[in-house]
This record gives C-alpha cells, structure tokens and sequence, in this order.
C-alpha cells in the first residue's frame, strides 16, 4: 500500500506530543493511530526523527548553543485544568453512606431534641 503523507504523520506526532493525550485519541483527521505511532518509532530508531527536529529547531546566534546550557522556559496555563468531580471529594450519586450523620452546621432545628 501507499504510505500516508508524512505531513499527516507529522502533525499527528506533533498533535500528540502537544497534547499529551493517548495514542488511541488522535483525531480522525490524522489517520490511523497506529500508523503515527509505528512511523515515530521507525523515525525515532534510525535517526529521522533527530534529523527532522534539527532541521525545524529555530536557531538564535543570541542565545548561544544548546550545549551552551541555554535554558528555555515553558510556561503551562493552569487555569485550563479542571479536577473530576470525584477528585474534589464530591459525593457520587445515590444515598449517602450508612452510618454517617450530618454535622452540626447542617443539621435541622427541628431535629434537635425538645427542651422542657
């Protein structure tokens, strides 16, 4: 068979790198997972994929060599992070617990016991 567009494969890799998400959640639009993941092992084992970094690495004379211990900041957004629901310490759906009680700042005034 033909082999799919290295561009394809390429953003694929890309996509999955950026993203971090798994192989098996690469969009439709890239191809088969499998074939990204097989042809970054290929690249990865005989060098190509060196050769295609160093290629598209924009080099800066101001900033010196890597060898030169130039150190790159990478800034993440946290505010695009989002914990689940049971992360968090939220009840699952359904009656609570056997056994647990309400604590006093929620408990009803009428449950209280009648004073005389």
């Amino acid at each position: 068979g033909r082999w799919r567009s290295h561009r394809q494969v390429i953003n694929a890799i890309l996509w999955k790198q950026r993203t971090g998400a798994p192989w098996r959640d690469l969009p439709e639009r890239y191809g088969p997972w499998k074939t990204a993941h097989e042809r970054l092992r290929t690249w990865t084992a005989d060098g190509t994929w060196d050769r295609i970094l160093e290629h598209v690495i924009v080099k800066d004379d101001s900033l010196g060599t890597l060898e030169d211990n130039v150190a790159f900041v990478v800034s993440v957004d946290s505010t695009s992070l989002r914990a689940h629901q049971h992360a968090a310490g939220a009840r699952k759906k359904g009656a609570a617990r056997t056994g647990s009680r309400n604590s006093p700042s929620t408990a009803n005034a009428s449950d209280a016991p009648a004073e005389d």
